[in-house]
């Protein structure tokens, strides 16, 4: 039975010359039946033809087979055929019309219905002049003209309410592109977050290694102790840049419930080993925390620790062998101040914009974007009296 259904909706202009056909036997029936004249029953029966015509290609050209019933009920009316069974037809053409036509189309339909009565009995009155009252009169125009009122007003019910489903649809549709669209960015933007994780993790500890290694290489044969200290230094850096990538490659699987266990994000608490890391790669570092620290969300934990460490960091590479370094945190009622600087000849400042001079880093950039993403500020250039600075605040909002 569903094969059925669903063949009928595929072909509505088959159903519509089924019912054409039925209307068009039962429109000949009558016409056999009349009494008239031979001639009389004659121009009924290519009336009825184009009116069950109008039946069945209703769907495929609405507007033009409206004009067709029209021009048939006025020929009807000029050479005073019978309305017949096929006049039905009428009916059938307001509705599709109203339904699923153009807007002068229905509007043209309308006025049709509503004057179809009243020229019906202005050619036939015999009816209605058998009883001599203008009230029956009246009575029969109205009573006619309800089927076609009603017809039009069924059809374009229906299409309000297609119109309606239409735009549901249209909404549902462009809410779910948007939906795509904003996970679509929010992949981005945690692709861009781990791509700077993976930088400072990179860049940091790498660059210790090197350092440590440059150092062991030179003072392998006069100084094994301090080699071996060098390489241990080494050790130690290589297995936190690890167990970091751990962590930030565990957010790329593809499956949240693996049950892996990775190193939390560090924060203003591991500042104290970092620099301790970074004066023991040979870069003297002060370090003074003023105010009482408290709890801070993960973001501006991690986003103060990233500064450091990308601050420190640059200081190595551009500095030079005699920079020193001093990293200054004020915790006040509503903000994290930052201060590091450092007293080296510095680089250009467009290559810390850049991120270096290989053009792949993250430089003030990368900075820049993790204080803007927690509400922060910040400013860095060249220091007085030479070397660089980089101030910073961050917003100390309540732990999530």
């Amino acid at each position: 039975m569903q094969r059925l259904y669903d063949f009928l909706r595929r072909h509505p202009t088959m159903v519509d010359s089924f019912w054409a056909f039925v209307l068009l036997g039962f429109g000949a029936l009558q016409i056999v039946s009349e009494s008239g004249s031979r001639g009389e029953r004659l121009m009924e029966l290519p009336v009825a033809v184009a009116l069950c015509l109008v039946v069945a290609l209703r769907r495929r050209a609405p507007e033009k087979l409206l004009l067709l019933a029209i021009a048939t009920g006025i020929a009807q009316l000029v050479w005073r055929v019978t309305p017949t069974l096929a006049n039905f037809a009428m009916l059938v053409i307001v509705y599709t019309v109203a339904s699923v036509g153009a807007q002068w189309a229905r509007r043209l339909a309308l006025v049709g219905s509503l004057s179809a009565a009243g020229l019906y009995q202005l050619r036939w009155p015999t009816s209605a002049e058998s009883s001599g009252h203008l009230v029956n009169i009246a009575l029969a125009v109205v009573f006619m003209t309800i089927p076609f009122f009603l017809a039009w007003v069924i059809g374009d019910s229906l299409r309000t309410r297609r119109a309606y489903y239409a735009q549901l649809e249209e909404r549902a549709e462009r809410l779910q592109r948007e939906r795509e669209a904003q996970a679509k960015a929010a992949v981005a933007a945690e692709r861009a977050r781990i791509a700077r994780e993976l930088h400072d993790v990179v860049a940091h500890n790498v660059s210790v290694m090197v350092v440590q290694a440059d150092g062991a290489a030179y003072v392998l044969d006069a100084s094994p102790e301090q080699a071996k200290q060098a390489l241990s230094t080494i050790s130690q850096t290589g297995r936190l840049a690890l167990a970091e990538m751990r962590r930030l490659l565990g957010l790329l699987r593809a499956s949240d419930d693996s049950g892996g266990e990775y190193v939390p994000q560090p924060g203003v608490d591991q500042l104290g080993d970092l620099i301790d890391q970074v004066r023991g790669a040979g870069l003297p570092v002060d370090f003074a925390v003023d105010g009482a620290p408290r709890p801070l969300s993960s973001g501006v934990e991690l986003t103060a620790y990233r500064i450091v460490q990308e601050a420190l960091t640059n200081t190595r590479k551009h500095g030079g062998p005699d920079a020193r370094a001093t990293v200054h945190l004020t915790y006040g009622d509503s903000e994290l101040k930052m201060l590091i600087e450092d007293d080296g000849r510095g680089a250009q400042h467009e290559l810390y914009e850049e991120g270096g001079a290989d053009g792949l880093g993250q430089g003030l950039i990368g900075m820049r974007e993790r204080i803007a993403m927690v509400g922060g500020t910040l400013s860095a250039g060249p220091r007085p009296g030479g070397g660089f600075r980089i101030s910073a605040e961050l917003p100390l909002k309540p732990v999530s």
